[in-house]
């Protein structure tokens, strides 16, 4: 099959969830299939993008210059773009010269289907034209802001996320009616969905990991060392370090003085910086070239989400690397894992605190839980098999268009 993948925000590097599962899919897709890769993104130094070429079989790339997000120009520029067709995290991409890149490609260029990559890049398509579009959600995009909108403290960000949530909602349902067949990554937002659309027009490829990279060390352990890994430009992993510091570390530190816990992703804000300096035996890295040291050392891997959507890659990197997980039901939300089997599952700052006490203090429990992780994600979510299901349903969009169907893509 000829097809196209578009996706906003780049895709290297393939350093937070959405990004390390494009990145993973479309390269395994990119080695059976004649794949152009079209993505957009802030203009960066030193941009990676370029070296993505050999991968595929055309790379179209399109850097734009964006205002930063907390300046005045970003809002001077969130103003102006306050009120468009599309909410502020979609419309702030669409300069004159990106709408140019992709019309002249779908002039010039014919595919047999089109991968929409998260609904962002839903403006840029023709969604009546003869070509299918398959869009690939990750997130239930709007959910993320009204999660966040309940969680933030201050009042001005309450407001911006109830207006991006109201907006998401709108631009959700748009591309869920247009689109020839969504994917969603967990069952839950699967039916999240089904409240627009058919489910009979949604599947499921549930999330991947890279099993050979992210293997066990437990050697490594380091005893009470703690950690989280995540971009933390990122408001939902904001908020959960800031939560996990003000309301549950200090309970842990009561009974276990020496933890050590890790913040582990890029441009962390002041705010988490400011956490830093003030509460002992807590780091903030930043950006990292390689998280796995860090979540070899950890005894214990957390994810304290009190806010987002889609699945977290982050907890099956933590169970392919063997990890005994302390995570809310949020955090573990469309995971395929068993409180008490594989993962351990808090809501509170007390509960979250006892069960991380659990794992630091009992070595058997700690390995019990790692291996049972480690063997569920090698068994059965590998990139390639995860593909597999998400080729199929390409080919039936394809199919389906020319009047001539296969099978139903699996649901």
């Amino acid at each position: 099959m000829r097809i196209c993948w578009i996706k906003a925000g780049g895709l290297v590097p393939p350093d937070f969830g959405g990004r390390i599962r494009s990145f993973q899919m479309v390269k395994e897709l990119a080695r059976r299939h004649d794949v152009t890769l079209v993505t957009y993104y802030p203009r960066q130094d030193r941009d990676p993008h370029p070296s993505l070429a050999p991968l595929f079989a055309n790379l179209v790339l399109a850097p734009l210059d964006l205002p930063k997000s907390f300046s005045l120009a970003g809002a001077c520029n969130y103003a102006r773009l306050l009120f468009s067709e599309h909410a502020y995290s979609i419309q702030k991409y669409y300069r004159p010269e990106l709408k140019r890149a992709v019309a002249s490609l779908f002039q010039t260029e014919e595919f047999d289907a089109i991968v929409c990559d998260f609904i962002h890049p839903g403006g840029l398509l023709n969604w009546r034209g003869k070509t299918p579009i398959v869009l690939f959600a990750h997130n239930v995009e709007a959910e993320v802001w009204d999660r966040h909108r309940k969680v933030a403290r201050s009042w001005i960000w309450k407001i911006a996320s109830y207006l991006e949530w109201k907006a998401l909602s709108r631009d959700e349902r748009r591309y869920l009616r247009a689109a020839d067949h969504v994917v969603a990554v967990s069952e839950r937002n699967k039916q999240s969905f089904a409240r627009h659309i058919d489910s009979s027009g949604i599947s499921v490829i549930g999330t991947g990991v890279d099993s050979e990279y992210f293997i066990p060390a437990p050697g490594a352990e380091q005893p009470g060392h703690v950690a989280f890994t995540g971009a933390m430009d990122y408001a939902p992993n904001q908020d959960a370090i800031d939560w996990y510091a003000r309301g549950i570390l200090p309970l842990l530190r009561r009974e276990y003085p020496d933890i050590v816990t890790w913040a582990v992703g890029r441009n962390p804000p002041a705010s988490l910086r400011a956490l830093e300096r003030a509460i002992p035996n807590l780091h903030v890295t930043g950006q990292v070239d390689d998280i796995r040291p860090y979540l070899n050392r950890a005894c214990v891997y957390i994810a304290p989400l009190r806010s987002g959507s889609g699945t977290r890659l982050k907890i099956f990197e933590a169970m392919a690397s063997g990890k005994a997980i302390v995570s809310t039901s949020i955090g573990a939300e469309g995971l395929p894992v068993q409180h008490g089997d594989n993962i351990l599952l808090a809501e509170t700052p007390r509960d979250f605190a006892g069960q991380c006490l659990r794992l630091l203090c009992d070595p058997d429990l700690r390995r019990r839980l790692g291996s049972a992780a480690r063997r569920l994600v090698e068994e059965k979510y590998s990139w390639a098999r995860v593909v597999d299901g998400f080729e199929q349903i390409l080919r039936s969009a394809v199919e389906r268009r020319r009047g001539t169907p296969q099978a139903a893509a699996a649901s």
